[in-house]
């Protein structure tokens, strides 16, 4: 039984990632009736292959441990606390990459989006926020896309939100992780953004262009366009599963203006 749950669960990440057995198995290291004889539970896969195939589909490393479990294995990776001695300098590297890009706003996130680091120059992005927003946890897609959130000051709301939401919908689909599933049918039906469904369905295929954030605040409109950092090699899931948003100015005025501000 355990053979083909991992077999199963290995064709069905295959065929998500839209890869044929042959090319699949060329790039391993294996014939192509090996795999299908792994995928149909007639061949037991080492550990080593599972670890193989997984890296080559791109597959999450917690879901690479239930992998290894569904085909009788110890998981290979661990999940450690960001709090823990052992990810001390990790931690410290995450403040210093966020601390030095004040005033301007920086976040570290988990894999559902909650906010686990945040910097001075996103605390601004809170300000007029409803309290049960803020958490803990504060999670950034509820914060920015509830009605009583950021949304209020949003200048270009709904092309702003069918970045996000197209952005979410193609994470549930790389991951398959039940909790951004039920984050994106959360914030998606918010009243204020729910009438966007077909927009960003339509570009949940495709990554987006660079789409500002343009932020209503103190009289006066900021413009931001933002970027991701991730850890490099992780081989444990919290580090895996973590994130930076680093947001900039997408204008000279808005630079001025925080800078001034600061």
């Amino acid at each position: 039984m355990p053979t083909v749950m991992v077999g199963s669960m290995l064709r069905d990440w295959r065929l998500d990632r839209r890869r044929s057995q042959m090319d699949l198995a060329i790039d391993v290291g294996v014939s192509t009736r090996h795999l299908s004889f792994v995928e149909t539970g007639k061949s037991k896969p080492s550990p080593e292959l599972v670890l193989a195939l997984a890296e080559h589909l791109d597959v999450p490393l917690r879901e690479r441990n239930s992998m290894l479990l569904a085909a009788g294995y110890a998981p290979r990776y661990s999940t450690t606390s960001l709090d823990a001695d052992a990810l001390a300098s990790v931690r410290a590297a995450l403040a210093q990459l966020i601390e030095a890009h004040d005033p301007f706003p920086a976040v570290v996130v988990d894999r559902h989006w909650n906010a686990v680091m945040v910097n001075r120059g996103a605390m601004a992005f809170t300000v007029g926020v409803a309290e049960h927003l803020l958490g803990p946890p504060l999670n950034v897609y509820r914060l920015t896309l509830h009605p009583d959130g950021m949304s209020r000051h949003i200048e270009n709301l709904d092309e702003w939100a069918t970045h996000l939401l197209g952005t979410l919908a193609r994470q549930v689909a790389a991951t398959r992780d039940q909790g951004l599933r039920e984050l994106l049918q959360d914030v998606s039906a918010y009243p204020n953004v729910v009438h966007l469904e077909r927009s960003w369905r339509a570009r949940d295929r495709a990554p987006s262009v660079v789409v500002p954030l343009r932020l209503r605040t103190g009289g006066r409109v900021q413009s931001w366009f933002s970027t991701n950092t991730t850890i490099g090699t992780p081989v444990d899931i919290t580090l895996d599963e973590l994130h930076v948003e680093l947001f900039h100015p997408a204008d000279e005025a808005t630079a001025r203006l925080v800078r001034a501000s600061d």
